[in-house]
């Protein structure tokens, strides 16, 4: 599985190209280099990029905990899926993300940030970033508090 970790600096050109960091580029698997998902995140103000097998089993998922008769599911459903776009990688490894995407996400100076994810990664604005991202404090508590594991007796 491929392991996305890290953060990478980047800079959008003005046509809103930005070189995936190479350490992200080398852990696509042979065969999806050429092209990923791309999805604004429900909660936060990125770009959740994901290799394709990780997306269709992202959606496999999904879809098995949905009810395919019930017209809400359907609903989650088809904007899930249509929010999403394919984004293809150039030889140079650059992706192509709209303006209209880069506003979405608060991009304004063309820097951003790509942040690891295990099995995906994002695009944040570097400012948003850093405005969202826990307190050293809050991070430990929350840290701790989901590791830890019950005692055994």
């Amino acid at each position: 599985m491929s392991t996305f970790i890290g953060k990478y600096e980047a800079k959008a050109d003005v046509k809103g190209r930005i070189f995936i960091p190479s350490a992200y580029r080398k852990l696509l698997p042979n065969g999806e280099r050429e092209r990923v998902v791309m999805r604004k995140d429900a909660e936060n103000d990125c770009m959740i990029l994901f290799p394709e097998h990780v997306w269709t089993e992202k959606v496999e998922d999904f879809k098995s905990k949905l009810d395919e008769w019930n017209p809400v599911d359907q609903l989650l459903l088809m904007q899930f899926v249509s929010d999403a776009e394919w984004l293809d990688i150039d030889s140079q490894g650059r992706v192509l993300i709209s303006k209209k995407n880069l506003q979405a996400i608060g991009v304004e100076n063309a820097e951003v940030l790509f942040v690891g994810m295990i099995d995906r990664f994002a695009i944040w604005s570097k400012t948003r970033y850093e405005q969202a991202k826990l307190s050293s404090a809050d991070f430990a508590a929350l840290l701790k508090e989901r590791m830890m594991k019950p005692l055994e007796k």
